[in-house]
């Protein structure tokens, strides 16, 4: 079973402006001005969505080149909600997180709607993203010193 060891460093100075690298790759994070931050960037929770969306639309063109179908495009919009009182501190009886995320996927392929929607579901089963936020992961945040 080969394992993949996915690994990022986040780095945040004063403010909310947070760096985040991946590999040779540097993202930025950062809050909306109306929330203290610079808008210098998406995010966590966008960063989190567009993370699905990306997964999404990788399997589908990993699908797709597996089986020798045209694929000209993907687009997958997504929204969510949640209740932004409990992570400002404030007491909530929702949970933290999003309460829901809705992600609309199209695909513009030569396959009729049935089966587009079986290439779909296969894509869900398949993205690493997807299952992280379905079934519970076990997180570990430690102190490093």
């Amino acid at each position: 079973m080969p394992i993949k060891r996915v690994q990022v460093e986040v780095v945040q100075g004063e403010g909310f402006k947070t760096e985040c690298r991946a590999g040779k790759h540097t993202l930025l994070i950062d809050q909306p001005a109306v929330m203290g931050g610079t808008d210098a960037g998406p995010t966590p929770l966008d960063y989190q969505l567009m993370a699905l969306g990306g997964c999404l639309a990788a399997i589908a063109r990993i699908m797709a080149r597996q089986r020798n179908l045209t694929l000209r495009a993907v687009k997958v919009s997504l929204e969510a909600d949640l209740n932004t009182d409990r992570l400002l501190g404030k007491p909530a009886a929702d949970r933290v997180g999003f309460s829901a995320i809705k992600a609309s996927v199209s695909l513009d392929a030569d396959l009729s709607l049935e089966e587009k929607k079986a290439f779909l579901k296969e894509v869900e089963e398949r993205c690493p993203v997807s299952d992280n936020l379905i079934n519970p992961t076990p997180v570990t945040v430690v102190l490093a010193g």
